[in-house]
């Protein structure tokens, strides 16, 4: 498709991109085929895919796996797709949010999910985090998103992009990039690049496994805690985890850890973080509230 076919279908139709729900066409068939090519799909699989638009990752998802299990949050979309019936037959077009849909529920209960995803850049943070909620279900995700955001999960500590999805993405995946695409592929322009990235939780890293056992509950409240304030010390970010503020045993706990209280979260590791994590267990009570999504953007 070129972008003058792609409005003059939407236009047919009575339809234009969403603004709400930050649509995107991908209008190149070059782009669509180089990221199922280098998505690492098997010709049994099952692959749900995000946002299914026009079809044009559709289609080539479709003739190289068993099954594509379409989500599309446009009803003007899904009804285009129903009149036209201009999906290749082992498609399952559903009309859902990605967000309020159980996704584990879609496949087997034995069955991995991959998830392929043009992802709207206005709910990429909630996915993404989405996903490691069902790191144990997940095999892999596909997932195109605003390049800056990509970079976040792939930071190295110390840097700026480095936060909360960078370090619990590496404690139950790896995340490489795949290919870069730039705003002329899409229909309309969006205004930054874009980067595929290939999250892959099974098997898992050896980076992964090498940690052993550890309470993730309390890892990921950790992990946002002291990102929340990440201009404080450590010891000021680890304060409300603590009943009664009691910074002085904290203090003991964050040192038994081998780290220095005074210094800042950036500046962790994935491992520092598990062994604070192990360390700082006999003080923090269980919390049955998981942490806050932090906003969109």
């Amino acid at each position: 498709m070129t972008r003058e076919s792609t409005s003059s279908q939407l236009k047919r139709q009575g339809l234009a991109p969403h603004k709400r729900l930050g649509q995107n066409f991908l209008v190149s068939e070059r782009v669509p085929r180089r990221i199922v090519d280098l998505a690492g799909l098997q010709a049994d699989d099952t692959v749900i895919e995000v946002g299914v638009g026009l079809g044009a990752l559709t289609r080539p998802l479709a003739a190289v796996v068993a099954r594509v299990i379409g989500l599309e949050a446009d009803a003007g979309i899904v009804r285009l797709h129903e009149q036209q019936q201009d999906l290749p037959a082992n498609v399952t077009l559903i009309h859902a949010d990605v967000l309020k849909v159980d996704l584990a529920g879609l496949v087997e209960p034995d069955r991995r999910l991959k998830i392929v995803a043009n992802l709207p850049y206005s709910i990429s943070s909630p996915f993404l985090f989405r996903l490691i909620d069902l790191a144990e279900r997940m095999d892999s995700a596909v997932v195109m998103l605003q390049k800056e955001v990509a970079q976040r999960l792939m930071a190295r500590p110390g840097t700026r992009e480095y936060g909360v999805p960078t370090v619990l993405f590496a404690a139950c995946a790896e995340v490489r990039p795949l290919l870069a695409v730039a705003p002329a592929e899409f229909h309309p322009r969006p205004k930054v690049d874009s980067l595929v990235v290939r999250i892959a939780f099974q098997p898992q890293p050896a980076r992964v496994t090498g940690l052993g056992s550890f309470d993730r509950a309390l890892f990921t409240r950790i992990v946002h805690a002291v990102f929340g304030q990440r201009r404080k010390t450590l010891l000021n970010g680890l304060a409300g985890m603590v009943p009664g503020g009691d910074k002085t045993r904290l203090a003991e706990r964050v040192r038994a850890a081998g780290i220095d209280p005074s210094t800042r979260a950036e500046t962790l590791g994935l491992e520092d973080f598990v062994g604070l994590t192990r360390s700082l267990a006999p003080l923090c009570p269980p919390s049955a509230q998981p942490p806050p999504l932090p906003p969109t953007n």
